[in-house]
């Protein structure tokens, strides 16, 4: 997606030098703050991919380059949708931006669109170039910008095709065994539909970086679903099938990267009475075909993640009993990952809506603050709570993207301070105090 105008180039590198001379002139700046989104190089792209370590499990905690490894991020499921169109494309520059100048380091973000507009996958096993170069462009500026990625698969909700999609590609080559959508689990034809999507996808050699993805280190990792549910079989067995043969399909394609399964976090019935208690509201009788434990035990998963949304979850609940229940939920995940599991626990989105009935912004402050002291504090002690992120963050100007949680970091000064404290302090328990002032010198200073 290199800019072909010799003239436009020409401006760019003109103002590329004038920020050049005033950094030169005034001290240090953050020139990745400074300058503008410049056309991606290849060649400069390939060697900041190719240089970095990939990001590892040991145990119960999360590597990178010999140190534990402690994750402040975020959310921005829009990137490669925006990064197809050269009128939105800067927009994916400035959150990567906006992101590097808080401490953020790892965006979870979709590598999937099936069937809508700007897809992905136009039908099964057939994919837009176009769009696998918007999300090459996603993949080598996070590089570019020092950001790891989660990539995740598929959607269990209709938004960008999720499952639905696949069951009516199904249904009208007249393939399927039903229309329910949970034959996306079950269904040989779809399962099949789905291992020609990740194949793909894990081999796609990056035309900017000239990596496969598979190969490139800037991915920290795969996720299999976006919260997957299979509502038909609340046993859990049909889901438990899909996880793991998908799983090991992926493992057996990639085996440098770290996977894991997208899941809410709702105990099923391999749980103890004590864990189903926790579960929350209309989710207490009914886990919806999911079971933490169980679905995170899968050998080829690599760490455990859960979602909490005190709102949605519990509807006219108290500031403070939604903070209670999202610090017992969190608290007992992390315990699993510490005990039974022995594998990292990932907070992958939390976030309160502003839609909500006497929203404050205040609110976001104090349960975002209570996520990310959990988060710390675990890792002060090496436990198993790897990182969360905040769903979701944007870039100005992007209303439409909007669903009641969007923080637009530069509109919310207080939320900003919140997300580089908790920067600075998981950088301290990776370097030390002097240490993250150095890495992270225009965050910590």
């Amino acid at each position: 997606m290199a800019v072909g105008n010799g003239l436009i180039l020409y401006h760019i590198l003109g103002l590329a030098s004038c920020i050049a001379l005033v950094y030169f002139s005034l001290g240090e700046v953050d020139l990745r703050d400074a300058l503008p989104s410049l056309p991606f190089s290849g060649g400069a792209s390939r060697a900041a991919a190719a240089s970095l370590p990939f990001v590892e499990r040991r145990g119960k905690r999360l590597f990178l380059d010999g140190r534990p490894f402690y994750i402040n991020g975020w959310n921005s499921y829009w990137l490669m949708d925006l990064a197809v169109e050269p009128n939105t494309r800067p927009r994916v520059s400035s959150m990567f931006r906006t992101a590097v100048s808080m401490g953020l380091t790892v965006c979870r973000t979709w590598a999937f669109n099936d069937g809508s507009y700007n897809a992905l996958q136009l039908s099964p096993g057939h994919f837009d170039e176009r769009v696998f170069k918007a999300l090459d462009r996603v993949v080598a500026e996070a590089s570019e910008h020092g950001v790891r990625l989660i990539l995740s698969l598929a959607n269990n909700l209709d938004a960008y095709g999720g499952k639905r999609q696949y069951v009516r590609w199904a249904w009208e080559e007249g393939v399927g065994l039903t229309a329910s959508n949970d034959s996306f689990f079950f269904d040989p034809a779809i399962r099949d539909y789905f291992k020609v999507y990740l194949k793909t996808l894990l081999t796609r050699k990056n035309h900017l970086t000239g990596l496969e993805y598979r190969d490139d280190p800037t991915i920290l990792a795969w996720e299999l679903m976006n919260e997957p549910r299979c509502t038909s079989d609340p046993s859990g067995d049909t889901l438990q099938r899909w996880m793991e043969e998908m799983s090991a399909y992926v493992k057996s394609i990639d085996k440098k990267h770290l996977l894991t399964v997208g899941t809410e976090g709702f105990y099923g019935p391999t749980s103890s009475q004590e864990k189903l208690n926790i579960n929350p509201g209309e989710w207490f009788p009914n886990n919806y075909g999911a079971d933490f434990i169980r679905n995170s035990k899968i050998q080829d998963i690599d760490f455990a993640s859960v979602h909490v949304y005190p709102d949605n979850w519990l509807q006219h609940a108290s500031l403070d009993e939604k903070l209670k229940f999202m610090t017992r939920w969190i608290t007992a995940h992390v315990e699993d990952g510490d005990g039974e599991l022995e594998k990292p626990v990932l907070v992958m989105e939390f976030g309160l809506s502003h839609q909500v009935e006497g929203f404050e912004d205040a609110h976001r402050d104090v349960l975002y603050r209570a996520v990310y002291d959990i988060v710390h504090g675990s890792a002060r002690r090496g436990g198993a709570a790897g990182g969360a992120f905040v769903w979701q963050l944007a870039a100005e100007g992007m209303e439409e993207y909007h669903d009641g949680f969007s923080i637009v970091p530069s509109e919310r000064p207080s939320m900003m301070r919140l997300i580089k404290e908790q920067s600075c302090r998981l950088a301290a328990v990776r370097y030390g105090e002097e240490g993250a002032r150095k890495v992270l010198k225009t965050v910590c200073a």
